[in-house]
């Protein structure tokens, strides 16, 4: 994990802006702040904050090859840089360092972009090669590390956070209409999209390649499911394949030169990743989890379950409505982009124990619901393909029931409630985004928020197509679980639960998290999984839960799956609230910024006031949160956005400047 930003002149030579280079990696000391370095030529600033998990004596950085042609600044983990390295000095490339960074730039020279096709990792880098001018980023596969870039005045930027390319004064700070249009459909952006106008993301699994005065982007991966499943196969011949692939992802991932930790929730996912971990090490092994004063989010005693069954030295913070207020706006500052959930407020709060604790490094369990099947919205969807065989069924609709037996409307009310909820859409099965229309109609409640103005700027913009872009060409003979797996790994994984519940809260800490449900190997041996060996009935992930019945107790394979959540508007309406909630989402306040409707929000504030103590709706929620992070983020992006001082090398012994002796 490390903090990378730079710029690259379009328009050929010029003098180094240094006190740009060293404002961009100021402002992401967070990320790294072990050591900081620049490289300059009359082209060329890259800077980094590096957090030192691997080769901490030597792996300065940014770093070049043998003559100095060739310079990468790297954020993120290459786990099978040792074969690599075996590989290209069999090769005859010589290293003068022990670092994965070192990896990628002779690997960079001896395959070209092909590179990252060899590279099991989270990455993004930036390389700049001196002899033809070229520079050349990627993003690995999944989307677990970001970047960010945007050309202005002929000058090409780029950062691990926005916040880097706002650093010069004179690139624009304007929300996006369409941004927030999106955000509030999908919980994110597609790429390129961001919630600012003309800041871009490199989207995961893509390249971009600014050659001869030429911009271009490449994909080189993508997921990718079979027309046809393999139908001879067991059961345990699929468990077993997949529990050989976690075993070999959790070994390249505890490889490191610091401690390693592990988070565990006390579900299946981080269960299967901490006892894995057992396999490799005799030492006492340190976890980490959230526990809640309020009940209805708390799994504090699965947690102690399974750290009692493990034998880790478990350490655990416990979260109040109070601490998920004030830490609320550090969040929105970190994720940069509105969210429609608390639930990333209580994971920073986690890193900063794991921090505070000596640990740079975790390993946790995200990413096995989207490839294996865990989410609800993979059954919604199974069940909601079948009652549409027959939409006048009244008993297929009546599956759903066994989704929710804990739904909170009376009994009376749960069928009704449900089947009215989930018919919408029911004669959209030829949709794209016909798994993720029951999510969509509850995110875009916000929606009826918007001020007239934006409403305007939107009346042409199609959010639900957001993500409908370079779809396979196989996607929609996929069945309808590969089709919601697909969607839903390109557009939540990649931009909520990897990004505002994972790189951004956890990086706001200098932590590393590492998820071995996201080797790509596995990734890619998963899709091909039949989908009644990921969902047995209405068991979510049964393959998984089959390969791991050694390593772990009954209780946590049988266990109903609770979706990892933190209270919402609850937490912004106590007594004890901090003064900025009521300020922000004051009349004032919302007409200065324009967004929203202050009459509509007044009402919502109103009701959401009265209802402290009880629970509101899923769109209430939603919309409250949505709307105040939306006000934050205008309010420290663009209308208080300070930016820092330069980085002075000389009050930092780590500083080290690889600049052009010209430069």
């Amino acid at each position: 994990m490390c903090g990378i930003a730079g710029y690259f002149q379009l328009n050929g030579p010029t003098e180094p802006d240094h006190d740009l280079v060293r404002r961009m990696v100021r402002i992401i000391r967070h990320r790294g702040p072990d050591e900081f370095g620049a490289f300059f030529d009359d082209r060329c600033g890259l800077g980094q904050a590096r957090l030192s998990i691997i080769d901490l004596s030597t792996g300065s950085q940014p770093l070049s090859n043998e003559d100095g042609t060739l310079w990468i600044t790297f954020n993120g983990e290459i786990f099978n840089y040792i074969e690599l390295r075996r590989e290209l000095q069999s090769r005859g490339h010589q290293f003068s360092t022990k670092s994965d960074t070192e990896v990628i730039v002779h690997a960079f020279e001896e395959w070209g972009r092909d590179c990252l096709n060899h590279f099991n990792g989270q990455f993004a880098f930036a390389l700049y090669d001196k002899k033809d001018g070229s520079l050349f980023l990627a993003r690995d596969r999944l989307g677990i590390r970001p970047l960010f870039y945007t050309i202005h005045n002929r000058r090409f930027y780029f950062g691990s956070e926005i916040k880097t390319i706002f650093c010069d004064p004179s690139v624009p700070r304007k929300i996006d209409a369409a941004g927030l249009d999106e955000i509030f459909t999908w919980w994110t952006t597609a790429p390129p999209r961001t919630a600012f106008e003309g800041i871009n993301e490199l989207e995961a699994g893509t390249f971009l390649e600014i050659k001869d005065g030429q911009t271009r982007t490449g994909r080189y991966w993508s997921m990718e499911f079979p027309e046809q499943f393999d139908r001879t196969r067991t059961g345990d011949s699929w468990a077993e394949e997949l529990h050989e692939l976690l075993v070999d992802s959790v070994r390249l991932r505890l490889r490191a030169d610091v401690p390693v930790g592990a988070y565990l929730s006390g579900g299946l996912d981080s269960s299967a990743t901490t006892a894995l971990i057992r396999n490799f090490t005799q030492a006492e092994l340190e976890t980490f989890s959230i526990a809640f004063t309020d009940k209805a989010y708390d799994e504090s005693r699965y947690q102690k379950q399974m750290a009692d069954f493990l034998g880790t030295h478990h350490n655990q913070i416990r979260c109040s409505y109070l601490d998920i207020a004030e830490s609320f706006p550090r969040v929105i500052w970190h994720t940069e982009r509105p969210l429609v959930r608390t639930a990333p407020t209580p994971l920073y709060l986690l890193s900063r124990l794991v921090r505070e604790c000596d640990f740079k490094v975790v390993l946790t369990g995200e990413g096995a619901d989207e490839i294996i099947g865990g989410y609800d919205i993979f059954k919604e969807t199974l069940i909601r393909s079948f009652w549409a065989r027959n939409p006048d069924s009244t008993w297929r609709p009546s599956l759903l029931k066994r989704l929710y037996p804990t739904l909170p409307v009376s009994a009376a009310d749960t069928g009704a409630y449900l089947e009215a909820f989930y018919k919408t859409g029911l004669s959209e099965t030829d949709k794209y985004h016909f798994s993720h229309i029951p999510r969509m109609n509850t995110t875009s409640k916000t929606k009826a928020f918007f001020s007239d103005e934006i409403k305007e700027q939107l009346k042409d913009h199609d959010a639900v197509a957001a993500f409908s872009r370079d779809l396979p060409d196989a996607f929609y003979r996929w069945r309808h679980l590969s089709r919601a797996q697909y969607v839903e790994a390109r557009s939540l994984l990649a931009g909520y639960i990897l990004s505002s519940q994972g790189d951004r809260v956890s990086a706001a800490n200098a932590v590393e998290g590492r998820f071995p449900f996201l080797d790509h190997r596995l990734v890619e041996f998963a899709a091909t999984i039949p989908p009644w060996f990921k969902i047995a009935g209405l068991n979510e992930k049964y393959v998984l839960k089959k390969a791991m019945q050694r390593e772990l107790p009954p209780e946590i394979l049988k266990r109903v799956k609770q979706p990892y959540m933190a209270p919402d508007s609850n937490s912004f309406f106590q007594s004890d609230s901090p003064e900025y909630v009521m300020e922000i989402l004051s009349e004032e306040a919302l007409r200065k910024s324009g967004i929203f409707n202050p009459v509509a929000v007044g009402r919502l504030v109103k009701k959401c006031v009265r209802m402290a103590h009880t629970h509101l709706s899923f769109r209430d929620n939603m919309s409250l949160i949505g709307i105040l992070s939306t006000q934050l983020m205008a309010n420290q992006f663009i209308s208080g956005f300070a930016r820092p001082e330069p980085l002075e090398r000389e009050a930092f012994e780590t500083w080290h400047d690889f600049s052009d002796a010209s430069a």
